[in-house]
């Protein structure tokens, strides 16, 4: 899913395919190895484990620093990406380890805000980032018929997977809770899949389905329910989250972009705030509803009402600090940022000999 998944996602571009794909692979395994590191220092007292649940923890910590790069694709540099994925995994650890030591937040609960965290410190790092003349438009920032495609295979390949994402840190001493969560997500994949559809064509006028809303806003659900799992204990309640997590998610792809642009001057190229910001904020939400509604002593449910807020707070409150220092880093000359007329575009990174000059 970190691999191949998000990086086609990102493949939509009409002249950024080739960075898309290879600078995903280059954050990804910078981030990962990275993250087992900080893991190692910082949950295992000093000692960094080498095994498979300390490499997926390491992967959800890439996962995040993914979808932040989707807020600046197209407008960085490598050397830029990497220090992006070097800063955002030490923010999102430590942010990791002061819910589970102030909060006594589980692990589950801890690392399954990655969407909520990744978007914020994504956002305030365009919104930093930002360059004059975005709201007109870049030349090369469109798509077509093939990047769709190949976009759409990212799409559908995180759809297939993201059950097993939600639900591989759940306890393997409760198989049951884990095989609940792999139910859940697909029940609220599959809604919000059919639901995204029905929603791009009302909201279009020629009554027309829009690519870009089916590639991102199926995952909606998945994404709503992954923050949200603890507490869903029925399939229905995964069919509701789903089903609004994909009208929420629809709706901002359609109007809340440009609105972003406009208003606050940023420039979200991949519009993360509606594919993992909005559904991960309604997952939390629906988290704290639901439990509330389990918990049947008063004290109990305000306790973690309390608590649950102060989950939220904290973690909006380091990804933006996190993503101020990474921004105001990433604005030194040093790092020379492409230039406003080669963003979007592979050849001011690769060599296309095709294209080159013979003598």
């Amino acid at each position: 899913m970190v691999i191949l998944g998000f990086g086609f996602l990102c493949t939509f571009l009409v002249r950024y395919g080739f960075s898309a794909s290879a600078f995903n692979l280059l954050v990804a395994v910078m981030a990962t190895q990275w993250a087992m590191i900080l893991n190692g220092i910082v949950s295992y007292r000093g000692k960094i484990r080498l095994n498979l649940r300390s490499l997926v923890d390491a992967e959800m910590c890439a996962a995040s620093v993914l979808i932040s790069i989707g807020a600046v694709l197209g407008k960085t540099n490598p050397v830029q990406l990497i220090l992006i994925s070097l800063l955002e995994v030490s923010g999102f650890i430590l942010n990791k380890w002061v819910l589970q030591t102030l909060l006594r937040e589980r692990m589950l609960n801890s690392i399954m805000v990655l969407h909520i965290f990744g978007t914020f410190f994504g956002l305030i790092l365009t919104w930093i980032l930002y360059r004059k003349g975005s709201e007109q438009g870049f030349e090369k920032e469109k798509f077509d018929r093939k990047t769709g495609l190949f976009s759409m295979f990212g799409t559908v390949f995180l759809w297939m997977f993201w059950p097993s994402f939600n639900s591989i840190l759940v306890d393997d001493d409760t198989p049951w809770r884990k095989l609940g969560a792999v139910c859940s997500t697909y029940l609220a994949l599959a809604v919000s899949a059919v639901t995204a559809a029905a929603v791009s064509v009302l909201s279009s006028p020629k009554g027309k389905l829009n690519l870009i809303h089916i590639q991102s806003c199926i995952l909606a659900g998945g994404v709503a329910v992954g923050v949200s799992i603890p507490a869903i204990h029925h399939p229905w309640e995964a069919m509701i989250i789903g089903f609004t997590a994909a009208v929420v998610s629809t709706i901002g792809h359609r109007c809340l972009k440009i609105h972003m642009l406009l208003a606050f001057q940023c420039h979200d190229t991949c519009a993360v705030l509606s594919t993992f910001g909005l559904p991960g904020l309604l997952g939390w939400l629906a988290h704290l509803l639901l439990q509330i509604n389990y918990l049947d002593d008063h004290t109990m449910a305000i306790r973690f009402a309390v608590f649950h807020i102060s989950s939220l707070l904290i973690t909006i409150s380091l990804s933006l600090s996190m993503g101020i220092i990474t921004g105001l880093l990433l604005m030194w000359k040093f790092w020379k940022p492409p230039q406003d007329r080669k963003c979007f575009d592979d050849q001011a990174f690769w060599e296309f000999p095709s294209l080159a000059v013979r003598k």
